[in-house]
């Protein structure tokens, strides 16, 4: 039986080998959610930053032009996995980027894998793409939920913060994330008193609150991103909760959220985040870019930053390796620098495909701080990245060495 799966995977893997071989074009492939909760800080916006490497790559990779292709997930593992395979099956797919939330994204690296390509992950931010599911074929770019965590928990816990209560969306993103969180909680000496898991896409909180307050926790964690963190955070806010003594705590927060909620429902909240558009005169200079080509008035959300960034360097890669072979690319990955200034202080670690770089803990201003539409953070430390993302001695991954 064994023997059979690996001859279909390598019969599938020289099948994909030998389209790209004998076409002139390749394609990446953007898939995301385009109609639910997280359409603004992927969607359509990170398709385009994708368009965007590969034109300032120059559009051909190994004499052959590169094309971007997208589609809808919709937030489904079975649509997400439909989908990728059949780019795989018919468009002379060589890699897909970003995958949105981490449970389709999940699933389109499985895919990825099983078909012979690469898979370049901004959008999944669950600790198991390069965790527990970690491949030879895939790099996270995406923040996962331990640095997320390791960046908010422990200083909170020292100051005061001593007993937590988690509200978190139900899948994996939101469980990987609450799990990790429950574990420095402890380390640091504090203690969970308990949990909530709502559906993904809820509208109505009002009863994860209330469980929420009656607890009499210090923190309340929100392990949700967003339109679920946006919801949870204004329902918050008419149950007293923002100005209680019981702190509203966040780990993942995009620059949509934020635009969505209003400074007004905002300001305050502290956070972690690898990409700022107004950090720097490079940052200003490819956010105007971006803004032009997408014709949208917002600043980029990091996923769709990291989109970027994650396509330039495969396509280094597929140059320095002088193939599209998926492990061959990823081990190219592995070892080139990561030079995009759109991240600070990046690499990709060999053992594990994790993407190691600076954080930066930001505060969103009030709304007399900010001086325009998009002046939205202040930014208050830079957190070295080395000392954020899991040790390799802690790493669940099975392709590192323990």
């Amino acid at each position: 039986m064994i023997l059979k799966k690996l001859a279909a995977a390598l019969a599938c893997t020289l099948v994909a080998a030998t389209a790209v071989a004998q076409s002139d074009v390749v394609r990446l492939g953007v898939a995301n959610d385009r109609s639910g909760i997280y359409s603004d800080l992927g969607g359509l916006g990170s398709e385009a930053s994708v368009k965007m490497a590969v034109e300032d790559f120059g559009g051909t990779v190994l004499g052959k032009k590169i094309e971007v292709i997208g589609g809808d997930t919709q937030n489904k593992v079975d649509i997400a996995s439909t989908m990728i395979r059949r780019w795989f099956d018919t468009q002379n797919l060589v890699a897909l980027v970003d995958g949105g939330a981490s449970s389709t994204g999940l699933a389109g690296v499985n895919v990825a894998k099983e078909k012979g390509g690469s898979a370049i992950i901004s959008g999944g931010f669950a600790g198991d793409f390069s965790g527990k599911q970690c491949t030879d074929i895939s790099t996270q770019w995406a923040p996962d939920t331990y640095a997320l965590a390791n960046a908010v928990v422990s200083s909170t816990v020292k100051q005061g913060g001593k007993t937590w209560y988690f509200i978190t969306t139900d899948y994996v993103f939101g469980k990987s994330l609450e799990a990790t969180a429950s574990q420095f909680v402890t380390q640091e000496g504090g203690k969970v008193l308990g949990n909530a898991r709502h559906p993904l896409g809820a509208t109505d909180f009002a009863s994860f609150l209330l469980q929420a307050q009656s607890s009499g926790a210090d923190v309340i964690g929100i392990s949700s991103a967003g339109g679920d963190l946006i919801n949870l955070i204004k329902q918050a806010q008419q149950f007293g909760l923002d100005g209680s003594k019981q702190r509203l705590l966040t780990f993942l927060v995009f620059i949509n959220d934020v635009l969505g909620m209003g400074l007004a429902s905002a300001q305050g909240l502290t956070f972690p985040t690898p990409f700022y558009w107004d950090l720097d005169d490079d940052t200003r200079a490819w956010t105007k870019r971006w803004q032009t080509k997408t014709g949208f008035t917002r600043a980029p959300s990091m996923v769709q930053a990291l989109s970027y960034v994650g396509t330039m360097q495969y396509l280094e890669a597929v140059k320095a390796a002088g193939t599209f072979e998926a492990v061959a690319v990823n081990k190219k990955m592995r070892e080139l620098p990561v030079k995009s200034p759109l991240i600070k202080n990046a690499r990709v670690r060999p053992e594990d495909g994790r993407v190691i770089m600076d954080l930066y803990s930001v505060q969103v201003k009030s709304p007399a701080e900010s001086k325009s539409p998009n002046d939205v953070y202040k930014i208050l430390a830079t957190i070295p990245g080395d000392k954020l993302f899991v040790p390799l001695a802690k790493s669940e991954c099975p392709l590192v060495k323990k």
